[in-house]
């Protein structure tokens, strides 16, 4: 069984109050989401904990407080790495 599992948040500081979930899914779905990210040049986290405490969310919802600091290093590193690369 192929244990790859992949989920991604998305987080609009304008509208929502925290990064919510709007894709997840192991195997095959979870290569879709990966290659999507890499196409689209999204950082990509890996940290397959994280991503189990967060597969078991429903798409769109909030992460909970209790992820609020992990999440928060993570989206600090990643905006930090796209700054380096003239991103948005």
């Amino acid at each position: 069984m192929d244990r790859r599992l992949a989920v991604a948040l998305e987080y609009d500081n304008e509208r929502d109050n925290a990064p919510r979930v709007v894709a997840k899914g192991r195997g095959l779905v979870a290569e879709a989401i990966l290659r999507i990210a890499r196409e689209a040049g999204v950082e990509i986290h890996e940290n397959a904990d994280l991503a189990a405490v967060l597969s078991k969310l429903d798409i769109e919802a909030e992460i909970p407080p209790e992820l609020y600091q992990v999440i928060a290093e993570i989206l600090a590193f990643v905006y930090k790495l796209n700054a380096e690369h003239g991103r948005k």
